[in-house]
């Protein structure tokens, strides 16, 4: 059962907005999972890079759940938060929600993500992160 969502409008930053587009979709017709998890780590590292200031670079995603289905034509907005930094790691908190008609402003919830980033230098070696 498809519920409006509206949780993340106070307490989140749109970090990434695209259509679900036909190339988009597994050999079923549906979209694909995978495409999904790649505009959520996209939308990590939007707000990641800005708040270390440098180069990241994901380590671990440790919750990903898929909520709804998203469908050809959707516009899909992901939206996020930073919920931890570390020394060297930011934590950042993904949700995804799909508008099924573009036109009105009803979004559906269909992902939520946890991904962790660590800052690098020009080497590829973890930086600090100011604080």
């Amino acid at each position: 059962m498809s519920m409006e969502y509206t949780g993340f409008q106070n307490e989140m930053e749109p970090a990434l907005r695209l259509v679900a587009m036909p190339a988009d979709t597994n050999p079923a017709g549906d979209v694909f999972g995978g495409w999904i998890m790649a505009q959520v780590d996209l939308a990590g590292a939007v707000i990641a890079s800005q708040r270390a200031q440098s180069r990241i670079v994901t380590i671990k995603v440790t919750d990903f759940i898929f909520k709804e289905p998203v469908y050809v034509g959707d516009l899909v907005t992901c939206y996020g938060k930073i919920e931890k930094i570390g020394t060297t790691s930011i934590t950042v908190k993904v949700v995804v929600c799909a508008q099924r008609n573009r036109y009105e402003k009803t979004c559906i919830k269909v992902t939520e993500a946890t991904v962790v980033y660590v800052a690098i230098d020009e080497d590829g070696n973890p930086k600090e992160i100011s604080k």
